[in-house]
């Protein structure tokens, strides 16, 4: 039996992050996910979902996913490496290499996965990472993994990556990598990867982005912030999560010797389950509507100005940027969740962001757009985001 010393502690643990305003609820969504979501019996709209071109229940990816679980069956029961590898699984990894400019790409359960298992196979003690002090947790934790030095530089500041490079240099580093975001999720900033790929071919170092808030929207074709940035960079994490369909499953894309040497000892992938033929099957259905969509990224960005306008319109403090992701600073964690429950009495679904997601009052509401929002939904929301601000006294 489980020693209530310990269960006790964790209770307190439990209270004190509820005393703090901290607590994190999940909401029950009834349905499919969409722009307008069941919650509770009642219809919501949905502004705080990754499905930036509206693709999650698209009827094409369902078929395809339904065409998949047809002719490949339901789950693999098995490591790649053993007997869970299919031929679709060889053909995405094709696909997503192809799209992304790469020579080849490999699978994993998550982005989460990919981020942790890239970086211990391919660097050692005397090699060093330079990370970007904002990335992504995958991030964080997949460079604690690995034995090369580390050094971190302030969010995307130029000046103080160069001075990192010159640190790993002087310490004599054989392999130097550079690791950011490609777009920062919390802010909806984009790094500076023309300036980033600058400094990393000035002293050598290889480039690392991690691809999800980019990948599918950004840049032509969708193909990402390196090609919105009009760079090429060494390697590109990614995941299906998002734009591409919304399911699961992520990715690293880059030159054929590293995803070879990553198939044989990434650990993420040796010892996790390949992912389900339906998600395969609808991943590469989304490519190709992807590849195709110019459309959806059109109507996308359109809803991502129309929105900006109007909430800084209303007054409120946004965080300047182009990118879907709109953050609206509130500063104190206990008045975004309040706020947060006020748009949801007005039948707005947004999420509440404040420690240890963000720093210490940077509580904010993280609001994103996707291409199936119309104006009326958005016109909806910014009525409910005034009578709700002045509620709770978030705006005057």
């Amino acid at each position: 039996m489980t020693d209530s010393r310990f269960l006790n502690h964790l209770r307190d643990t439990l209270a004190g992050i509820e005393a703090d305003g901290l607590m994190k609820r999940e909401r029950l969504i009834e349905a499919a996910q969409s722009a307008r979501v069941r919650v509770a019996g009642r219809e919501m709209l949905n502004l705080c979902a990754n499905n930036y071109l509206g693709l999650a229940d698209d009827p094409r990816l369902v078929m395809a996913a339904k065409a998949a679980m047809d002719s490949h069956g339901y789950g693999m029961a098995s490591v790649r490496f053993i007997c869970g590898t299919q031929d679709l699984h060889r053909q995405l990894e094709q696909r997503i290499a192809g799209f992304l400019g790469m020579e080849d790409s490999i699978l994993f359960a998550a982005c989460f996965d990919a981020n942790g298992g890239l970086f211990e196979p391919l660097l050692g003690e005397a090699d060093a990472i330079v990370s970007d002090s904002l990335n992504h947790a995958s991030i964080i934790d997949g460079v604690r993994l690995c034995k090369a030095k580390r050094y971190r530089f302030a969010n995307n500041d130029m000046v103080d990556l160069e001075v990192q490079l010159l640190k790993a240099v002087a310490d004599g580093a054989r392999f130097i990598m550079i690791a950011t975001d490609g777009v920062f999720s919390m802010d909806g900033t984009l790094a500076n990867l023309g300036a980033i790929s600058a400094l990393a071919e000035k002293y050598g170092a290889l480039t690392m982005v991690d691809d999800c808030h980019a990948t599918g929207f950004m840049g032509p074709q969708g193909r990402g912030a390196p090609f919105h940035a009009g760079v090429k960079v060494d390697v590109l994490t990614g995941t299906l999560g998002k734009a591409l369909g919304g399911a699961l499953g992520g990715y690293i894309a880059g030159p054929q010797p590293m995803i070879d040497l990553l198939r044989q000892r990434a650990r993420p992938y040796l010892f996790s389950n390949a992912l389900p033929p339906a998600v395969v099957g609808a991943a590469l259905a989304a490519l190709d509507i992807v590849e195709a969509a110019d459309d959806l990224r059109e109507k996308l960005f359109h809803n991502a100005a129309y929105w900006r306008a109007g909430l800084e319109a209303i007054g409120f403090r946004l965080l300047p940027g182009e990118h879907p992701i709109v953050p609206v600073m509130l500063g104190d964690a206990p008045l975004a969740q309040a706020f947060a429950r006020a748009l949801d009495a007005r039948g707005v679904m947004v999420s509440a962001f404040f420690y240890p997601v963000v720093p210490h009052g940077g509580a904010r509401i993280r609001t994103q757009m996707n291409a199936a929002l119309s104006t009326d939904d958005l016109d909806f929301a910014l009525a409910a985001f005034e009578a709700a601000g002045k509620e709770v006294r978030a705006i005057r």
